[in-house]
């Protein structure tokens, strides 16, 4: 088998799921109840991230909070300050991106 298989957690509870962390790309799943999110931080790489369900609210630098639905790609540069949250009601699912792999 030339593939390898990576398999993601199907969950509505809270959770941040390093699926793939090499020296390549980051591959992270996420998922976030209402209320729910990651710390206020700054992007360690190029951050490409994917809604799959729900609305992320997501305050980058110092613009105001915005909302993006179900089947949104942000791309956010590198170093970016980033707030990241899930302020609906609806579960919050992302995938999350980093290329290139953060040096760490």
């Amino acid at each position: 088998m030339v593939e390898k298989i990576f398999n993601l957690t199907l969950s509505d509870e809270k959770m941040v799921e390093r699926v793939v962390m090499d020296e390549n790309l980051h591959y992270i799943h996420m998922v976030f109840g209402k209320g729910e999110g990651l710390p206020e931080h700054f992007a360690n790489s190029v951050v490409y991230m994917t809604v799959l369900r729900g609305t992320l609210t997501i305050q980058l630098n110092d613009q105001e909070p915005n909302t993006y639905e179900a089947g949104t790609l942000l791309k956010i540069p590198f170093e970016t300050k980033m707030n990241v949250g899930n302020k609906h009601d609806a579960v919050l699912e992302l995938i999350v991106v980093k290329a290139p792999a953060p040096k760490q």
